[in-house]
């Protein structure tokens, strides 16, 4: 192995671990927003180192930081692990399809493009995940006339969970991912350097 590959792969690392560390931390920075959403969903960007290190390292650079932010949490989780399983697929929809096709044309125009495919398909996704995989779980904890009330407290014509996870959750998804795309678009050149190394 040569020293070039060696540091490569070291950097690698180093940056998958510092942007996970973020990521973790970003995830307790969390709020809800009233009168738009049910409080129990929270709105946060622990996605944006992900799609960071998905576009300066690589796509699987952004999936394992995914990865790795969940693995962390999962120690003090209060959602028997769904929640992290959820947002660990959410997380992959966002940042894999992000990094694949910004790392085939380095542009900005290809990284908006790629971010954006990856917030739709994440809010295109966020729908069966919720319905079979989170909602479902939640309610041993909340029961679902519960939840579906908290919904039709904000729009009182939400008939069932699936309409409320149209009208309300994959909307919020996209939202989120919104966030993490425009600070990435705002700080990315500025730190790309760094994280690559040339500075």
């Amino acid at each position: 192995m040569s020293n070039a590959v060696a540091k490569n792969g070291v950097r690698y690392i180093t940056v998958t671990a510092m942007l996970s560390a973020v990521a973790y931390v970003l995830m307790f920075i969390d709020f809800p927003i009233p009168f738009l959403i049910p409080s129990f969903i929270q709105m946060d960007i622990s996605e944006l180192p992900a799609l960071i290190g998905a576009f300066s390292m690589g796509p699987m650079c952004g999936v394992l930081i995914c990865l790795v932010k969940n693995l962390l949490h999962l120690f003090i989780t209060s959602t028997g692990g769904v929640g992290e399983v959820s947002n660990f697929l959410l997380g992959v929809m966002f940042v894999l399809p992000a990094g694949i096709i910004y790392g085939r044309k380095k542009s900005k125009k290809n990284a908006v493009k790629g971010a954006l495919i990856g917030v739709v398909l994440m809010g295109l996704v966020s729908i069966p995940v919720n319905y079979f995989l989170t909602y479902p779980i939640y309610y041993n904890f909340m029961p679902q006339e519960v939840i579906l009330e908290a919904y039709r407290a904000i729009v009182p014509s939400m008939e069932n969970i699936l309409q409320c996870l149209v009208c309300f959750n994959m909307p919020f998804t996209i939202v989120k991912g919104l966030f993490s795309v425009g600070i990435t678009m705002l700080i990315y050149k500025h730190i790309s350097p760094i994280l690559k190394g040339n500075r």
